[in-house]
């Protein structure tokens, strides 16, 4: 598992792409639990090199109800972006993950783990990309109709604050559901 993930940081596929050059963030080790595929690092994360290190990072461990030591620790959490780097800036937010990480690097992880017990899928570049036969359209809708996907899959809006207005539109998320992947996490760990 190392020596993949010492290929997967000096990873350089996309370099012309990107604004700040490459600087993949990917953590896991053989015996991670839970696998956490979300979209692409941030500016803030790209800067500091610590994945989930931001205002998302911080709402994400307050649904998971877990700390910063539990959540950094790479036997629980294993860290899989969709885009490894910090794809630039768009009008709102950041633009998409890079398409050429999931394809070149996710089944290669894979491979490697021995201890999977969910693959929580934050946002909808990895609802979309891990659950394309969905009968369930839209984001939204996977995530009211989670258990449709378990055991395999969580599916989760992105903890982001762009995304707030979805979570006040949507009040039955926080309110019934995330008590629901508390205690399923809580499970697993």
């Amino acid at each position: 598992m190392q020596d993949l993930l010492k290929e997967i940081r000096a990873c350089d596929v996309c370099r012309e792409h990107l604004p700040l050059g490459p600087r993949p963030i990917i953590e896991a080790v053989k015996n991670s639990k839970i696998i956490l595929i979300s979209q692409a690092p941030g500016r803030v994360v790209h800067e500091s090199g610590i994945a989930w290190k931001d205002q998302s990072g911080k709402k994400l461990r307050e649904w998971l109800d877990v700390d910063d030591e539990t959540f950094y620790d790479p036997a629980n959490f294993a860290i899989l972006p969709m885009g490894f780097c910090y794809p630039g800036k768009a009008k709102t937010g950041d633009l998409p993950p890079r398409k050429e990480c999931a394809p070149l690097w996710h089944h290669q992880v894979f491979e490697k783990l021995e201890n999977v017990k969910l693959k929580i899928l934050i946002g909808s570049y990895a609802s979309s990309y891990y659950l394309p036969k969905s009968k369930h359209k839209n984001l939204t809708e996977k995530v009211s109709n989670f258990d449709d996907f378990l055991p395999e899959f969580l599916p989760l809006p992105h903890p982001s604050p762009v995304n707030r207005f979805w979570r006040i539109k949507n009040p039955w998320f926080e309110e019934k559901m995330i008590p629901e992947v508390q205690q399923l996490v809580r499970k697993i760990l």
